[in-house]
C-alpha cells in the first residue's frame, strides 16, 4: 500500500486537484457498469464554492504525495442555499433533527480510480471524524437509491439511514453517523 496521508486542505492548488477528481467520477464521465460498480458523484462544484466552504471548514483529503488522492467535502450548513441540489437535501434535515443537535453535512467522498480498495474512505472518514466530532454531534449525507456501492459503503463506516424522499424522480437516502 502507498504511503497515504489524511489531511486538510490548505492550498488552492488541493482544490483544483478535488475538482479534477470530481469531473472524473461524474455520472457523465463513466459507463453505466463502472456506476454500479464503483459508484459515482453527482453535484458539481466550482473553485469559488470549494473555498468559501473550505474557509468555513476545511476539506478533509488524502494525499499521496503532492498528490489528492480522495476527498470527502466539509459542507457546514451556512451553505445550504448555495447548491441548487443540495437544497431539499437541507431542508429535509431541518425538518427532522432536534433543534438541540448540532451538524456538518459531508458534501461529497470521492477516490481516485487507481487508489480504491486500499481504505482510503474508511480513512478519510476517520480524519473527519477526529477533526469535527468535538464541534458537531452528527455527520449527514445523502446518497442516491441506485448508488448501492456509496450506501454499503458508508454503513460499513457506521452511518445509519435515516430519511429516504424523492426530488425530480430521484430517491434519495439521507444517513447520519452519530459522533455523541
Amino acid at each position: 500500500m502507498k504511503n497515504i496521508e489524511y489531511t486538510c486542505v490548505t492550498q488552492e492548488n488541493e482544490l483544483r486537484q478535488i475538482i479534477h477528481l470530481q469531473q472524473t467520477n461524474l455520472p457523465s464521465s463513466i459507463s453505466e457498469t463502472e456506476k454500479q460498480k464503483e459508484g459515482f458523484v453527482t453535484v458539481q462544484h466550482d473553485l469559488n464554492i470549494l473555498n468559501k466552504m473550505n474557509n468555513k471548514q476545511p476539506h478533509i483529503i488524502a494525499k499521496d504525495e503532492d498528490k489528492v488522492v480522495g476527498y470527502a467535502l466539509c459542507m457546514p450548513k451556512d451553505f445550504k442555499e448555495d447548491i441548487e441540489i443540495l437544497k431539499p437535501m437541507f431542508s429535509k434535515i431541518d425538518q427532522h433533527l432536534t433543534s438541540g443537535n448540532s451538524y456538518i453535512a459531508m458534501g461529497q467522498i470521492c477516490i481516485d480510480k487507481a487508489y480504491r480498495r486500499q481504505g482510503i474512505f474508511r480513512g478519510l472518514y476517520q480524519k473527519m471524524k477526529s477533526e469535527l466530532q468535538t464541534k458537531y454531534d452528527y455527520l449527514i449525507t445523502e446518497v442516491a437509491s441506485n448508488n448501492l456501492r456509496s450506501i454499503q459503503a458508508h454503513q460499513a463506516i457506521g452511518f445509519n439511514s435515516w430519511i429516504t424522499y424523492a426530488v425530480d424522480g430521484i430517491e434519495w437516502h439521507l444517513i447520519r453517523w452519530n459522533w455523541e
